[in-house]
């Protein structure tokens, strides 16, 4: 991850609406979603929808599947995962007490997410 790319991938989660689809598509991690059903539940129009997909995808947040006549996309969590890790890279000068409580939050939200996965 470079600087380039990060600052495309936030740029592309600065926005409500491309934000709020970014976080719906890590909830619905791995199935992905429709296009259309996330237009729906965002409550934006499918073209508007499409944009702010386009966006996302262009700063490599999400990629999209074609499904018989629907495309069905999913978050890149490896690309998030980057663009995170290029922030936090030379976390807090190196001083590991400084960055425990991100980690500790950031173990916490990881175990949830497993323990609310089906088996």
């Amino acid at each position: 991850m470079d600087e380039k790319s990060t600052i495309a991938a936030l740029a592309a989660l600065a926005q409500p609406t491309r934000l709020q689809t970014f976080r719906l598509l890590v909830a619905h991690e791995p199935d992905g979603v429709p296009a259309g059903e996330l237009a729906r539940l965002i409550g934006v129009p499918q073209n508007t929808m499409s944009a702010h997909l386009a966006t996302l995808s262009q700063a490599g947040l999400v990629s999209g599947e074609r499904q018989s006549r629907s495309i069905l996309y999913r978050a890149d969590l490896d690309r998030f995962r980057a663009v995170a890790l290029y922030l936090l890279k030379d976390c807090c000068g190196g001083n590991a007490n400084l960055c425990q409580p991100l980690i500790d939050d950031l173990t916490c939200c990881s175990l949830n997410i497993q323990s609310n996965r089906p088996n």
